[in-house]
């Protein structure tokens, strides 16, 4: 079983909702998927009461039983692991990334965010496990991604090739209980899921 943690020690990055829109995407390709809910917030948690389907399976755990957790969720047949960290907390996410194959840091494209992504991307680093950064919540005009991108370059991490739009799906479908997969299938921000999924899913060979 492969784990893939969504970090950010900054809050307000959207790494929540990209770890519940990974988890949905994750089982539309076949898998049984467990998002594990590492966050005292319990964001995601709250998510999955409010969603009809019996999947992804949700499962909350403080950082220091994530091992256990992990083998319990294989045992009951998960194939992936989507870990949601909780921001802030460094022992948290380094719990998170020494326990995943690959790790995604959400960062909008503001200056205050890129300053706080290198944070994060010390964690990983010290972890040695493999990355990308995904730009979130990236304005429909402007020229503040590519900058974004360029900056990132310094940091030794990737860029991912997509990137995700500030779109209101998102909110919508969230408080749903749902994805923008299952509320607007056919729409651009359920395109730009589709796209970072593949992406992921070629980094770990899943």
């Amino acid at each position: 079983m492969n784990s893939i943690a969504v970090l950010s020690r900054k809050g307000g990055t959207g790494k929540t909702t990209l770890a519940v829109h990974l988890a949905v995407a994750s089982e539309k390709a076949g898998h049984t998927t467990a998002l594990i809910d590492l966050d005292p917030q319990a964001s995601a948690a709250e998510w999955r009461d409010t969603r009809e389907d019996d999947t992804p399976a949700v499962m909350s755990c403080h950082s220091s039983r994530l091992q256990s957790t992990l083998d319990l969720a294989k045992e009951n047949g998960a194939t992936l692991a989507i870990l949601d960290t909780a921001p802030h907390t460094e022992t948290s996410a380094l719990d998170a990334a020494n326990a995943s194959e690959f790790a995604i840091i959400p960062c909008k494209p503001s200056i205050i965010d890129l300053k706080a992504v290198k944070s994060t991307i010390n964690v990983i680093q010290i972890a040695k496990v493999p990355a990308c950064v995904i730009l979130n919540a990236v304005p429909p005009r402007g020229d503040l991604a590519e900058e974004a991108r360029k900056a990132i370059e310094h940091y030794g991490v990737p860029c991912a090739p997509c990137e995700i739009g500030s779109r209101i799906a998102f909110v919508h479908s969230f408080i749903s209980g749902l994805t923008v997969l299952e509320y607007e299938p056919n729409g651009k921000a359920s395109q730009e899921i589709k796209a970072l999924y593949k992406y992921i899913a070629k980094e770990i060979g899943a």
